[in-house]
């Protein structure tokens, strides 16, 4: 394996989305972002904040109950100190959808109230819709949508044009391309996203994303590795050897009785994705802001 493999993946198409969101700024009331509840730092955009000004600004923490409840609730506040409204959502099964458009027409006030003045009273609400890839951006709009309008998939990138939606209430969604910067400054950010499916497995070690993965659960939910493993890790071996140690109590052994520890890793990272490890946060905003 590569140690010093870094993170970093920036296709042409997310440049462009940098100047398709100047261009449609001005044709939208506020912008709507979606992070990932388990890495709400590492999933945002860092050119967002300086893109949309001084846009009223809505953040969704997806995919909540893959995530530490308590922790999501101190990103909430975090993003609400620094003026962002923030609601935590689950896009594939609707939990907390239903909040929202509540939650525009209270971010939105002031610009209900000024197109009552000018007459122009029921004026639909745009938002515009970004997110990096696999943040669960398609599946926010096509719950909001109630129909299967914008394409959804695990892979990430799979959105290519900007479309319009309506959600009823007054509300328009216009979807964008998947967002990601150029480069991964803190490996740490390339590795949270590689961890959650945000960066195609295709260009990593993914036995090296799983025993950096491992080396993060020893140190914070090694307690998850006894319950879904049946063993407890013990706190001074190599993330290497515990991978093995998942292999072996699997019992992915290839001929001769050796270890795969290609299949295992692969094994383990989507059981990761999917939350059968429990409700794991990888980042706190403390740590990050």
């Amino acid at each position: 394996m590569q140690q010093d493999q870094t993170v970093q993946w920036f296709p042409g198409h997310m440049a462009r989305t940098r100047r398709q969101i100047k261009e449609y700024l001005p044709l939208v009331d506020a912008v709507t972002e979606i992070l990932d509840a388990r890495i709400p730092q590492s999933s945002r955009n860092p050119e967002l904040g300086e893109l949309i000004g001084n846009k009223p600004h809505i953040v969704l923490l997806n995919k909540c109950d893959l995530a530490d409840a308590h922790a999501t609730s101190a990103w909430i506040r975090c993003f609400e100190s620094q003026g962002a409204a923030a609601l935590a959502v689950d896009c594939r099964s609707g939990k907390g959808l239903n909040a929202y458009p509540e939650l525009v027409r209270r971010v939105l006030q002031a610009t209900i109230r000024r197109n009552t003045e000018r007459g122009m009273a029921g004026k639909p609400l745009r938002m515009m819709v970004v997110g990096i890839p696999n943040t669960g951006k398609s599946s926010f709009i096509n719950r909001m949508a109630g129909r299967n309008r914008a394409k959804v998939a695990d892979k990430p990138g799979v959105t290519r044009q900007n479309q319009w939606f309506a959600i009823g209430g007054g509300i328009e969604l216009l979807d964008t391309p998947g967002v990601l910067w150029p480069k991964f400054d803190d490996p740490k950010v390339g590795d949270r996203l590689a961890f959650i499916g945000s960066v195609k497995d295709e260009i990593l070690d993914n036995e090296l994303m799983a025993v950096r993965l491992l080396e993060v659960l020893q140190t914070d939910y090694a307690d998850r590795i006894l319950d879904r493993y049946g063993f407890a890790p013990d706190p001074d071996a190599q993330a290497w050897e515990i991978l093995e140690q998942i292999g072996r109590a699997r019992g992915m052994l290839m001929r001769g009785g050796e270890i795969d520890t290609s299949r295992t890793a692969n094994m383990l990272l989507d059981e990761y994705r999917a939350g059968r490890l429990g409700r794991i946060t990888l980042e706190r905003p403390q740590e990050t802001v």
